[in-house]
């Protein structure tokens, strides 16, 4: 993508240097358990775990984030009947999504998702204006955290292997797009209208 000819902060080079990688589809016979450094809401004790494979980066993952999952956060996992885990994934551009996940987790697990919300909801504005950097950092600024100490953040070589380690993970769950979700044995591809889910999930709750 052009803009990457253009940085403007350090951090790009960082990360890079780092060796951020991107997943891939790699097929598995059956899903790890979700890790304690995994990021999720919900009840921990809910009957029903859904689990989100997305990439900060993925315009798709930005629509189901912005349009669907509000009322579907509100209907499950709000009340405590859906146990909702985000897994980290990396799609082009790469160091964008690496950055997102890395400022989330470094601006502390309280703001981990509102932090991913807003990097949803200005994914476009960000990518039209070119400034993939500069409006990763204007977010970063907004939830507390300095230039400095986005670029400490993003140079953390043990934060960056930890990102790399659960995108592997990831990676050998053997998805094929962004954003998939994992709800029991039912494998959703693509952005579906809230119907979709409803039909998965309602019957799963009520048992």
């Amino acid at each position: 993508m052009a803009p990457y000819r253009r940085l403007s902060l350090v951090l790009f080079a960082l990360v890079a240097a780092a060796g951020l990688r991107a997943a891939s589809a790699a097929p598995a016979p059956s899903l790890p358990p979700v890790m304690a450094a995994e990021m999720s809401l919900g009840n921990p004790k809910a009957k029903v775990t859904m689990i989100e494979y997305a990439s900060a980066s993925c315009p798709h993952c930005a629509h189901f984030n912005n349009d669907v999952f509000p009322e579907l956060k509100k209907k499950y996992i709000d009340t405590g009947k859906v146990r909702y885990v985000f897994r980290e994934v990396l799609t082009p551009p790469e160091q964008f999504a690496g950055i997102a996940f890395l400022v989330a987790r470094c601006a502390g697990p309280d703001k981990y998702f509102p932090v991913l919300d807003e990097v949803f909801h200005q994914q476009a504005a960000i990518y039209e204006s070119g400034d993939l950097p500069g409006g990763l950092l204007k977010i970063a600024e907004k939830f507390g955290l300095s230039k400095d100490q986005v670029a400490a953040c993003t140079a953390d070589e043990k934060a960056v292997q930890a990102l790399n380690d659960r995108v592997s993970k990831a990676d050998h769950d053997g998805f094929n797009a962004t954003p998939t979700f994992v709800i029991g044995s039912t494998r959703i591809e693509g952005v579906k209208p809230l119907g979709d889910f409803v039909a998965v999930l309602d019957p799963l709750v009520a048992r």
